[in-house]
């Protein structure tokens, strides 16, 4: 019996499928919503201006939206756990699928421990002199029981967290649109902050490709719908359902947020500049409540905030778990990873996780944290590369579904626009990926230091994937080799 079987049977040794169709439509549009928007929206707007902030987040939110119909094509066809790793290792080359799922699970891994940090900084808004240590253990403590539980433990908290996002945001948008029309706040603002001088374009495109890097960050996670698909309930219905809401929520969420923030607080405004996870009152959200009269504002954000980088770490959790599971299943992992108690949970995955995050949480408090800070810039670039592998893969994918004469029609989601959408999205993702650091290279001399910690996550991906290719002899498989049987694996053979 295989995980990606309509039913799975309890204690069966698999995954399970739980979440249901209000899971996956949360997990989807609040997967993205975190301190990218809460916090860093803000520093994006003073440094190409409110239009270069606007330009950049609809450039990257329309390659983000072709990925995901993208995903959401192979996910509702083929609703596997190891998702854009398997799908790579089927349609492309299972060197790359090798790497691609290491690189995530790596990624994810490491990025858990940053979430315990950020939680520990925001709790000290409220308790200035607790122990940062208690916290972090009392949010990983909580992180690990929830995915430890079962599936429906975790979607039910992500349904929650993600609910307390969009309220957020909405209600943002609510009383920002009132502001702006002078109903709240006072005086009318309309558009002066987006005609002053040296506005709406400040910087110039230099400025704006800068910002491609912050909004592609913004949009990390967005991926993990596809993660989850493996363990849905009914994938052929709430992949597709799921996935058109992409385009909502980076209209709605993003887009719209950084227009009205653009409207309401000039991007010369200092206040801008400082906004960081260690003093909430910056973040562009209070800005706009407290001008709006709401005195409470610090306080209810930095709870809402506290959520997101909760949710983050939730959400990390279970991908990695699951990619490393994936792995394991497909003989890329040690076997005992692939041990599933009787909730459907990789409980060993679970715990080695945990640990590799643990370790790297605690690396963060010898040497000034410079061993964290190197762990951390070699994942800062896996969530671009992981949209590269979905890019490439769902083209091959679409080319070897026609080559092998099978009907476009039985594809329970199209993505439209093929072949446009995942050109598109890989060259925008490739310029995102290529100019992490630009102003190191413009620099006299090439600031080489600054380029080794930007692109250190490249030479490390590289090695994964030449090192299998060399070791397992492995090819580029043939389109009409393609296998889009659901019950197949692929394990490393040499050739």
């Amino acid at each position: 019996m295989s995980d990606i079987t309509a039913s799975v049977k309890k204690g069966s040794g698999q995954l399970q499928r739980g979440l249901q169709a209000r899971h996956m439509t949360m997990i989807a549009i609040g997967g993205s919503i975190g301190t990218g928007l809460f916090l860093a929206s803000g520093n994006s707007i003073h440094t190409a201006g409110p239009g270069g902030a606007l330009a950049a987040y609809i450039a990257v939110g329309i390659m983000v939206y072709f990925l995901m119909t993208s995903l959401g094509e192979m996910a509702s066809y083929l609703p596997v756990t190891g998702s854009f790793s398997t799908y790579a290792t089927r349609f492309v080359d299972p060197a790359l699928g090798f790497a691609l799922g290491w690189n995530y699970w790596y990624n994810w891994a490491i990025t858990i421990a940053a979430e315990l940090s950020a939680a520990t900084l925001i709790v000290k808004f409220w308790f200035p002199n607790s122990l940062s240590l208690l916290w972090s253990l009392l949010f990983l403590g909580l992180i690990v029981g929830i995915n430890y539980l079962s599936i429906k433990g975790f979607g039910e908290m992500e349904y929650w967290f993600a609910l307390i996002k969009v309220g957020t945001v909405i209600i943002f948008l609510v009383v920002g649109l009132l502001m702006v029309v002078g109903i709240m706040g006072g005086e009318a603002v309309g558009f002066k902050n987006f005609t002053m001088k040296d506005g709406p374009f400040h910087g110039g495109w230099l400025a704006v490709l800068s910002i491609f890097m912050v909004a592609g960050f913004s949009f990390q996670g967005t991926e993990m719908i596809g993660v989850a698909a493996g363990e849905s309930e009914n994938p052929r219905q709430n992949v597709p359902k799921a996935v058109r809401q992409v385009f909502w929520r980076i209209l709605l969420f993003y887009v719209l947020a950084i227009f009205v923030i653009g409207l309401l607080i000039p991007f010369t405004d200092p206040r801008l500049v400082d906004a960081d996870i260690t003093d909430i009152a910056v973040s562009p959200f209070t800005i706009v409540f407290e001008k709006a009269g709401l005195a409470f504002a610090a306080s209810v954000m930095n709870a809402v905030i506290l959520t997101a980088v909760l949710s983050a770490g939730n959400s990390g959790m279970y991908v990695s778990t699951r990619m490393l599971w994936v792995l394991a299943k497909e003989g890329k992992a040690p076997r005992f990873l692939a041990k599933v108690n009787r909730q459907g949970v990789p409980v060993n995955a679970l715990l080695l996780t945990t640990l590799v995050g643990c370790v790297a949480f605690i690396a963060s408090f010898f040497g000034d944290g410079v061993v964290y800070l190197w762990l951390l810039n070699a994942s800062g670039m896996s969530g671009f590369i992981a949209w590269l592998g979905i890019a490439v893969s769902h083209y091959r994918f679409r080319k070897a579904y026609v080559a092998q004469g099978r009907d476009l029609q039985a594809l329970p989601y199209r993505a439209k626009w093929f072949p446009f959408g995942p050109i598109f999205a890989l060259i925008l993702c490739l310029i995102v990926v290529l100019g992490q650091n630009y102003s190191a290279f413009t620099q006299t001399p090439i600031d080489w230091y600054g380029v080794l910690v930007s692109y250190i996550g490249l030479p490390l991906f590289m090695l994964l994937w030449v090192s299998y290719k060399i070791i397992y002899r492995t090819k580029v498989i043939p389109l009409k080799e393609c296998s889009f049987d659901m019950e197949s694996s692929v394990s490393p053979v040499k050739r």
